[in-house]
């Protein structure tokens, strides 16, 4: 461009201005912007004292398995993280396969397996195989290793029992929502009516099995239009739906259920982020499944003040003459009862007590409880008035970082609850930026350099990439 002002003038200069790069020349770019990323992240990981890793794969718009690795390390005194690497398995995707791959970046990078100190999966059966496992097959590398199925799965797992007649219920609601949505006309019909009856809100939601949050959604936008729905299914002379809907005791089962799966979407959303922990979402799990008992034990006593829903309903002398009812207290109760079960299965309390205590208030911990190994370090932390200090001010985790060097044996325990992932909630998140950037018009894009400078915070060091390349390469 500058020769070209120089020896042809601007006219020219304006010309070539408008000649796009060649797509290679876009592509290499990228590459070599990506390649520098991927080499400072791998470098501070190599650096850090240890590291844990989240996986999880998927099958993209043309058909390819891609396996998405994530990193979690400390450098700094701070804890990042980052896309360790991205791959596509050519074959299968078996807990072989994913180890295949994920050897040879270690190998290649020259990774160690012994600073691997957490793996958190989406409990596949190819991760958590008791035998042939992924899991399996990365504690023959490493036995120490701290293995994590992803909390958010496992809530909605535990989010899925209900008895036969609130299922009925369910079912029911959804066939509605299908009904009123399965065309465009009818679409256009309850939009037209719910503007003329002034509703703040004029669609119905689906309900998609794989999406987290759906059930509550759409009970919750049902629950909001439940009056218009009515009125709208005998407009359409659809008897059946109509008198099943409007029943007392559907209505009341209705408005629990769109009031219990409102606080497992609260709930689910809370175990979203990417920078959350065991700690964190052990607490928020306690918290839920006690408050579960709370909620059974006011149902019981005829107080329906835990569910705005159900309680708003009672205003009504038919609904609160069901809700009093003692086969319907009944089973609002066992459902919670049955919820309350299911998360102590999904989720028993398999940390270590006296080193969660240690980890969230090693000021107040039983030093004779502790490890021989780590004990009389301990006693120097609790007496260590700048690290009380500290402790008040800054985040567990930062604080453990911090006293690492000083008190190692001790904060590595700690770190041990800190540093690995609870969920796989970056690799999901991912997946959403492999849906936008490999569409059906470019199915054929290698997607990993792409996807690598999308995702990181990591900048590539221009300078230092520039100075590498050749001004002029021959052709």
């Amino acid at each position: 461009m500058k020769a070209a002002d120089i020896v042809l003038g601007p006219e020219s200069k304006h010309k070539f201005s408008q000649i796009p790069l060649s797509d290679n020349s876009v592509k290499r770019r990228i590459d070599d912007m990506a390649e520098d990323i991927k080499n400072q992240v791998v470098e501070s990981v190599r650096e850090s004292i240890f590291f844990a890793i989240q996986l999880d794969e998927s099958t993209d718009v043309a058909q390819c398995c891609q396996l998405l690795v994530f990193v979690r390390y400390i450098q700094n005194e701070t804890i990042k993280d980052e896309l360790l690497f991205s791959t596509e398995l050519t074959t299968t995707s078996k807990a072989i396969d994913i180890m295949t791959a994920v050897s040879e970046f270690f190998d290649k990078h020259e990774l160690s397996w012994k600073k691997l100190i957490g793996v958190c999966t989406d409990g596949a059966p190819a991760m958590l195989g008791s035998r042939s496992g992924f899991i399996q097959l990365v504690k023959e590398k490493n036995p120490n290793v701290i293995t994590i199925h992803c909390f958010i799965h496992r809530q909605a797992l535990a989010a899925k029992t209900l008895s036969n007649e609130l299922y009925e219920v369910l079912k029911l609601c959804i066939k509605i929502v299908n009904y009123v949505k399965k065309s465009a006309l009818n679409t256009r019909l309850f939009t037209a009516l719910c503007e003329d009856l002034g509703t703040e809100h004029k669609t119905l939601l689906f309900h998609t099995e794989v999406r987290w949050l759906s059930k509550g959604n759409m009970l919750s936008r049902l629950f909001e239009l439940r009056d218009e729905v009515i009125q709208f299914l005998e407009i359409q002379k659809q008897s059946e739906l109509f008198l099943e809907f409007k029943k007392p005791w559907v209505q009341v089962i209705f408005a629990y259920l769109s009031d219990i799966f409102d606080s497992l979407n609260t709930l689910n959303l809370k175990l979203q982020g990417g920078d959350s922990n065991i700690i964190y979402h052990r607490d928020a799990i306690t918290a839920y499944t006690e408050k579960l008992q709370l909620w059974k034990r006011k149902i019981l006593a005829s107080n329906y003040s835990c569910f705005p829903k159900l309680f708003a309903i009672t205003e009504e002398a038919i609904f609160k003459e069901i809700l009093n009812e003692t086969d319907t207290k009944n089973k609002i109760s066992n459902h919670l009862q049955h919820l309350t079960d299911e998360f102590k299965r999904y989720f028993p309390d398999s940390c270590n007590n006296i080193i969660y205590r240690l980890a969230t208030d090693p000021f107040h911990v039983d030093i004779d409880l502790l490890p021989d190994t780590i004990q009389e370090q301990t006693l120097e932390l609790k007496n260590d008035s700048a690290a009380q200090y500290d402790f008040e001010k800054m985040e567990k985790a930062q604080f453990w970082v911090k006293y690492l060097k000083v008190y190692p044996s001790t904060a590595e325990q700690a770190l041990k609850l800190f540093l690995p992932f609870s969920s796989t909630y970056l690799c999901e998140k991912a997946f959403s930026a492999v849906v936008a950037i490999k569409t059906k018009y470019r199915s054929k894009l290698d997607i990993a350099s792409d996807l690598r400078c999308a995702l990181s915070s990591i900048s590539p060091r221009i300078g230092n990439i520039v100075k590498n390349m050749q001004a002029h390469p021959s052709h």
